[in-house]
């Protein structure tokens, strides 16, 4: 049995954002064994698991992302949508569009360390949007 859940996070600022528990705000009650899916329905932001504990791990990846992919570069034909637009759209494919995390005894079997991210490639993208698919 499957279940499909559609929702907002709210506008974030460029950057890697611990969701972890605005996702779960959003679901409801986890079978006792499945598979939750979440695909992000953007091209230009990123979803996927890190570091939940240290904030520092958040601010690096931005860093190396930015490093890796900078603005501004004379051989980007994609600029009309500003400065931002055509690395935001690389790093996402760098990245991905969605996560799969296993539901162990009801909930979300992450490691001791792990958490959701949203990977926020443009300096203002605003609401993004997640389907969410239950897997019993």
């Amino acid at each position: 049995m499957a279940q499909q859940i559609d929702f907002s996070l709210k506008a974030r600022r460029r950057g890697f954002h611990l969701i972890t528990d605005e996702i779960m705000e959003h679901i409801p009650q986890l079978p006792r064994i499945g598979l939750l899916n979440l695909f992000i329905q953007h091209t230009s932001c990123a979803l996927s698991i890190c570091e939940n504990w240290d904030s520092s791990v958040r601010s690096d990846m931005e860093s190396i992302y930015n490093h890796l992919i900078p603005e501004n570069q004379s051989y980007y034909e994609h600029t009309l949508e500003g400065a931002d637009d055509m690395p935001a759209h690389a790093k996402s494919i760098i990245t991905g569009a969605s996560i799969n995390i296993p539901i162990t005894n009801g909930k979300l079997n992450l490691g001791t360390w792990q958490g959701i991210y949203l990977c926020e490639f443009r300096n203002h993208g605003g609401s993004r949007h997640i389907v969410a698919t239950i897997i019993e």
